[in-house]
């Protein structure tokens, strides 16, 4: 009887508690809400002394955007109207200040403040704590142990496996340069920087320009780069639960597991050759203590490195393939210099690379018109002041458009038009040196950006010598801001044989 009661209390008393654990969601929600609230209302007053764009209450800037090729031309007409900076709204609560201009370019990165968390959070599950997100002592000691592994001497090295990738898949456009048709490059670019990353930096031969078919990890990069955008966007997404169980969020993981499977095998296999060489790992992943990256911060750097060292620079070398099209006599200018250089050898060289000023004023002009990374988010950890008195508190998010910066008409002059004279060392002397960043600025600048110029100088001399280029008028890229600036329908040009005489 008295275990009978028991039970009978216990269902009686099942209802109250029921709707004590509902009132317990509902204040836990109804903090939270307050919370947020409070958070607006801060950003709200601490941005009061920059003026921007409307924003809708609930969805921000937002649906501004289309994701159809014009994003950039609306933050452009935005900096016009609000010059140096202009709040930018990501949903009802997450508030970047927009940076446009080099002055305030200066002051935020030339300071060590930490990437912002938001959208790099987003990716540390995909690529780790590596050297694009980790901060303070983690990023410091990181950054000094991978430096030596971009000293000039150990780049040098990388000029033959660059032109061996290059050679690869120019051999591959022969199929394309007697049909007087056009054809997408990014996908065969992205193959072939992905190859020379590999070859360079792993000493792992992947053969994957040679194989059949769509590449399983490039598409996961570009599966993976979509889904950070648009959680970015969706500003329900930004708790990670309701992203993990999200259609997106399954996406997400399913995408992450082909790039882990990718890196893990590329580690596996370079563990494997350096112990048959009974080699240790390379000095540059020791400190002074002989002390090396853990297991971990070095798949977290495998990953940063196979993501940024191969689709930023396809990303690159896409848009200056596509410029030099576009641009006939730029192009037959840099063939001229080119072939001069290279004094009927088949490669180039080492030496070489520093031998065609005019190519280089050319990649660098592409780079301005469009940067490979077209913005870069910190998060300020003390009160930052600008040139022009204007100060945001601890805690605000900090974006720089570099996409803006590189077109902002206070600075450039004509700056839609391709004009690689800019880059003339007495033109260069009168800018400030923040108004060209594609490789960011300040302690934190790209660790890879002379790998990067390189294969730049390497892929643009030989394609320029085996091929001209033409654009298809009936094709123009509609270039949309992603981790790495990509083009919504490609990026297509001809091409057929050069005729040095041309």
């Amino acid at each position: 009887m008295e275990s009978s009661g028991a039970v009978v209390n216990f269902l009686l008393g099942w209802p109250r508690m029921h709707h004590l654990f509902a009132l317990l969601c509902l204040a836990a929600v109804v903090y939270k809400f307050t919370v947020l609230l409070v958070k607006r209302r801060a950003a709200f007053r601490s941005c009061e002394a920059f003026p921007g764009p409307p924003a809708h209450w609930l969805f921000g800037h937002v649906m501004e955007f289309k994701q159809d090729g014009t994003d950039f031309e609306k933050i452009l007409k935005w900096a016009q109207q609000y010059p140096y900076a202009f709040p930018l709204w990501f949903g009802p609560f997450i508030c970047f200040v927009n940076i446009h201009h080099p002055d305030y370019v200066k002051t935020l990165l030339t300071s060590t403040e930490p990437k912002d968390d938001l959208a790099y959070r987003f990716i540390t599950s995909w690529i780790g704590e590596g050297l694009l997100v980790s901060k303070g002592q983690r990023w410091f000691r990181h950054r000094r142990l991978l430096t030596p592994g971009f000293h000039y001497d150990v780049l040098k090295q990388y000029v033959k496996l660059m032109s061996d990738s290059a050679e690869i898949m120019l051999d591959k456009w022969e199929s394309f340069a007697y049909t007087n048709q056009s054809f997408e490059l990014f996908e065969q670019v992205s193959l072939m920087t992905l190859d020379s990353i590999l070859k360079c930096a792993f000493s792992y031969n992947s053969n994957c320009q040679t194989e059949g078919g769509t590449n399983a990890y490039i598409k996961a990069v570009y599966e993976l780069s979509d889904l950070v955008n648009l959680r970015v966007r969706t500003f329900p997404y930004h708790n990670d639960l309701i992203f993990y169980l999200s259609p997106h969020g399954f996406r997400y993981r399913k995408a992450c597991r082909v790039a882990h499977s990718h890196t893990e095998k590329v580690i596996r296999k370079r563990k494997e050759a350096l112990k048959e060489e009974k080699e240790r790992e390379p000095r540059v992943c020791h400190d002074e203590s002989q002390q090396g990256l853990s297991d971990e911060d070095l798949r977290a750097e495998v990953d940063t490195f196979m993501f940024e060292g191969h689709d930023t620079t396809a990303s690159s070398l896409g848009f200056i393939l596509y410029c030099l099209a576009c641009h006939p006599e730029h192009q037959k200018m840099c063939r001229d210099e080119i072939i001069d250089v290279l004094h009927g050898k088949d490669s180039i060289e080492w030496e070489d690379l520093n031998k065609i000023p005019y190519t280089t004023m050319c990649i660098k002009e592409s780079l301005r018109l469009y940067p490979p990374v077209p913005g870069i988010a910190r998060q300020i950890t003390k009160p930052m002041t600008f040139f022009d008195g204007r100060t945001l508190p601890a805690g605000f998010r900090v974006g720089t458009s570099v996409y803006g910066i590189h077109r902002n008409a206070a600075v450039w002059e004509n700056p839609n038009v391709f004009d690689p004279l800019r880059f003339l060392p007495e033109n260069v002397s009168k800018r400030s040196p923040h108004a060209y960043v594609p490789f960011s600025s300040g302690p934190r600048n790209c660790i890879g950006q002379n790998f990067a110029m390189n294969e730049m100088k390497v892929v643009t001399a030989l394609t320029l010598k085996r091929y001209q280029l033409s654009e298809d008028p009936t094709c123009k890229p509609k270039i949309i801001p992603r981790l790495v600036l990509r083009s919504l329908n490609g990026i297509h040009i001809k091409i057929k044989p050069a005729d040095p005489q041309e």
